[in-house]
């Protein structure tokens, strides 16, 4: 009785854990679903426009528009500062190896859980400056833009992915990707008819350059808002599954309890009614 006393002690200590980190997901989820709420359409109208004027008809000669053979890949990867969030993290880590494979590649990984993954791997790390992915803020994103929009720029890698957790639900959260240089045309609205000519001063090219590594600031922040509101919720459930589970073993164990005290005290009756009629 004393050692189901002891499991039953320590599991009710472990679910009064599970259950406060529950709750702090709960509270940070809230504000992270109101910022997603309140960008999404923001960074989806920005990357869908930047690829209307890559496909458009006065596109510009930019280095950003053009593909080139594909040396080496870059990706942004960002996954989450701790553990405890079901396969959140392993599921991300997942979709980078397949994304990854046969291709020589160098990573910007943003959140602890990132940074040592691709550490352990031996990648190449362009920045070690974003390991908590809570903490980035939107001028480090702008950091984050210009400094990959000068190593494009200068030809160290040829193509720049961000691979981030989409939020769809506070029940599904799907690893994914979005590919941010070159800029793909093919993905460019397919409105019929004429398009307006447009006129752009000083040349179509030098204005774009000058956009895009801003414009890209925005794409990141995005993909930083969705993955840090899809550990969360990941976290919420994962805590929540584990204090259910908690109560069950709580609950069995102390089944086991009382049966294993009914039978003590049945010994004892037994006993000392035994002791009494010798």
């Amino acid at each position: 009785m004393k050692e189901i006393n002891l499991r039953i002690k320590s599991i009710t200590g472990t679910s009064k854990i599970t259950k406060a980190m529950e709750l702090v997901a709960i509270s940070k989820l809230t504000k992270a679903m109101d910022r997603i709420t309140r960008c999404r359409p923001f960074y989806t109208e920005l990357y869908s426009q930047l690829c209307d004027i890559a496909a458009s008809s006065t596109a510009p000669d930019s280095g950003y528009c053009r593909a080139r053979e594909v040396r080496k890949t870059c990706v942004i990867a960002i996954a989450g500062d701790r553990g405890l969030a079901g396969g959140y993290n392993n599921n991300l880590f997942k979709y980078c190896s397949e994304l990854l494979e046969g291709k020589n590649a160098v990573i910007l990984p943003i959140g602890k859980r990132a940074l040592d993954h691709f550490v352990r791997r031996g990648y190449e790390i362009v920045s070690y400056d974003y390991a908590v992915c809570e903490d980035v803020t939107v001028g480090d994103c702008f950091e984050m833009s210009r400094l990959l929009s000068d190593m494009y720029t200068r030809e160290e890698f040829d193509e720049l992915y961000v691979v981030y957790t989409n939020f769809a639900s506070m029940l599904s959260q799907n690893p994914g990707s979005l590919k941010l240089l070159p800029l793909d045309s093919q993905l460019g609205s397919d409105n019929a008819g004429p398009k307006p000519y447009v006129l752009i001063e000083p040349s179509p090219a030098s204005v774009f350059d000058h956009i895009v590594p801003d414009s890209l600031a925005g794409l990141i922040w995005g993909a930083v808002c969705e993955s840090h509101a899809s550990e969360l919720a990941a976290r919420r459930i994962a805590m929540e599954n584990a204090t259910s589970n908690a109560e069950d073993i709580i609950a069995d164990l102390q089944l086991k309890y009382n049966k294993a005290r009914k039978s003590a005290i049945t010994q004892q009756i037994t006993e000392i009614v035994s002791g009494s009629q010798s």
